[in-house]
């Protein structure tokens, strides 16, 4: 590989990360043992990486279904689905245009960082989203230092709009090294001695990143910031002492915890946030081998901002027992409710209404501006038959006109809480609401915004639809 030409690089950029935290803490005194100082990031149970990935690209407005968009990857560790394609659902509720393929691109850990390299040396707009969800045995570090979260980047040409940053070089090395693996249908993933990946992965990481440099004609000091991420702390700590950059990025573990193969995209996101016209940003990613991307900060990073900030994101956490976590994560087998679960999804009736279901679209009457939610032919107000015009709901919000709790309906975490949601500009429809940390508190008149998640899994099927939050 040679250096890049200038006039390709990042064009938006957006993270998710779940709004409910563990304190590490918890998980000492509870077993006696593992946990840790600060908090890590926890999925609630309606989120998956297809979902986190949906809000990741929403966060950063990085698709709005434009005709630009070529190709769409999805990289994640933990599928909601294997033989079918889960990048679909994300393309579904993003509105993408059907021409435009959706992938998945493996389920390594080096899949996200690979999807943005291969993304940055293609041609045309290429959205990358990379998600993830870490756990662990109880007490164990992968439990308590992984984190859950999403990325998502649009890759593009400076002749087809602004850039965030440009692409400057890259460098790989890659090596067939047992130092962490999963087999199919586990639950956890298992490590060898840290001492074993270290030896391997520091001088991976000089030798890469020096030939990065030597690419972008470049010197350790010229890189203002770098981005180092990985599965291995020791290792990541030991490389970054070599490499010679004077400033490095904050990868959020003692907030967030260690994202897997999407934590040089939140990252990223979190120093784009920040950064200023003109900074050399290095991004080094240790898994299977090493990966390095050199990036440079354009003039419109200064008046760029994401819909939702990853410190935005990070400051709105609301906490989550040890015990919630555990039975969200499946590690304990709570009592369910008496009331029977879902059926499950009808794939007919979901293809017809793949609009509505994915996109949250519904329909408003052209001679009497009348929205129905759901879409109709015929209109409430005048009788009017099939004179509609669609209105995607995804990013409209709306206030709650009245709200219930429900502590008698089956439920993965109970209590349900619904609301009729009175949505600015037109249009009332009952939603779930989620993200609820104390459901007594939540009140008529508090405005909500739509998030996409997941209601249910029903014989393997999940039902993926939308609810909404507290703003």
């Amino acid at each position: 590989m040679a250096a890049s030409s200038p006039n390709r690089g990042i064009r938006s950029i957006g993270a998710h990360i779940p709004t409910r935290r563990l304190d590490r803490a918890e998980i000492t005194a509870t077993f006696g043992k593992g946990g840790g100082r600060g908090t890590r990031a926890v999925a609630s149970f309606d989120e998956d990486t297809t979902t986190m990935g949906v809000e990741a690209c929403r966060a950063g407005e990085v698709c709005a279904g434009d005709p630009q968009l070529m190709a769409l990857w999805f990289a994640t560790t933990d599928p909601a689905y294997l033989d079918k394609t889960n990048a679909t659902a994300i393309h579904a509720a993003l509105g993408v245009r059907r021409p435009c393929p959706a992938l998945d691109f493996g389920g390594g850990l080096r899949s996200g960082i690979g999807a943005l390299n291969a993304a940055l040396r293609a041609t045309g707009d290429i959205l990358v989203v990379a998600s993830d969800r870490r756990s662990g045995l109880p007490t164990s570090a992968d439990e308590s230092t992984g984190g859950d979260g999403a990325g998502a980047i649009r890759i593009g040409d400076a002749d087809d709009g602004p850039l965030l940053a440009t692409f400057v070089a890259d460098a790989s090395a890659t090596e067939e090294i047992l130092d962490r693996w999963r087999t199919p249908g586990d639950d956890r993933s298992r490590a060898w001695e840290e001492r074993f990946a270290e030896s391997t992965y520091v001088d991976l990481a000089t030798d890469t990143f020096g030939r990065a440099l030597d690419r972008a004609d470049l010197e350790a000091s010229d890189i203002d910031v770098l981005v180092a991420t990985g599965m291995h702390g020791r290792a990541l700590g030991r490389a970054t002492k070599k490499l010679g950059v004077e400033t490095v990025a904050d990868n959020l573990d003692s907030t967030v915890g260690n994202t897997g193969v999407a934590q040089p995209f939140v990252t990223l996101a979190s120093v784009l946030e920040a950064a200023t016209p003109g900074q050399t940003i290095a991004m080094v990613h240790l898994a299977d081998g090493c990966d390095v991307v050199i990036l440079r900060t354009t003039d419109h990073v200064a008046g760029w901002s994401p819909r939702r900030s990853v410190a935005d994101q990070v400051e709105a956490g609301s906490p989550l027992t040890y015990g919630q976590f555990l039975a969200w994560r499946g590690q304990v087998e709570v009592e369910p409710p008496n009331r029977p679960g879902p059926n499950r999804v009808s794939a007919s009736a979901a293809l017809r209404r793949g609009d509505w279901k994915f996109r949250f679209t519904g329909s408003r009457d052209r001679a009497t501006g009348m929205l129905h939610l759901p879409p109709a032919r015929v209109s409430e107000k005048g009788g009017g038959v099939d004179d509609m015009e669609p209105v995607v709901m995804a990013d409209v919000p709306g206030t709650i006109a009245a709200v219930t709790i429900d502590r008698l309906a089956y439920f993965p975490s109970p209590p349900a809480v619904f609301a009729i949601v009175d949505f600015d500009g037109g249009g009332r429809a009952p939603l779930e609401l989620t993200d609820v940390a104390d459901p007594g508190r939540v009140a008529v008149g508090d405005r909500v915004e739509p998030t996409f998640r997941r209601l249910s899994t029903a014989d393997g099927i999940h039902n993926y639809f939308w609810k909404v939050r507290l703003v």
